[in-house]
């Protein structure tokens, strides 16, 4: 089993700064890549930064310049440095690891529980 451990999320205004991790641990044999996404109330679930295992790195167009995503192989972590927060960037933020649990299977994803980011005007 795999479990993923989101922190960081809070409550912050406008032009603030957080910082998000996730943690993944259990059966882990590799991580390919990791990812944050985030959903709004009554929007869908979008793609806000990937990272892949080489560290090349997706950014979503409207957190590009404020967002940086970056990770730690060596405790299986992501990190999402977000700053000059907006209202807009309101939402429950969940992170995405790609891994095999074992060298023989296939790639599965996991998804953390989300942690919520409110940023008031």
């Amino acid at each position: 089993q795999v479990q993923l451990v989101e922190s960081g999320g809070g409550l912050v205004q406008a032009g603030g700064s957080l910082r998000l991790s996730c943690a993944a641990s259990g059966s882990i044999f590799s991580i390919d890549s990791m990812g944050w996404y985030r959903q709004a109330p009554g929007k869908q679930r979008e793609l806000v930064a990937t990272i892949t295992s080489g560290g090349s790195t997706t950014y979503a167009d409207s957190v590009k310049g404020r967002f940086t995503i970056s990770r730690d192989n060596a405790k299986n972590t992501v990190y999402l440095d977000m700053n000059s927060l907006k209202p807009e960037d309101t939402a429950v933020y969940y992170c995405k690891v790609v891994l095999r649990s074992t060298w023989y299977v296939r790639l599965t994803e996991y998804w953390g529980q989300g942690t919520q980011v409110t940023v008031s005007s």
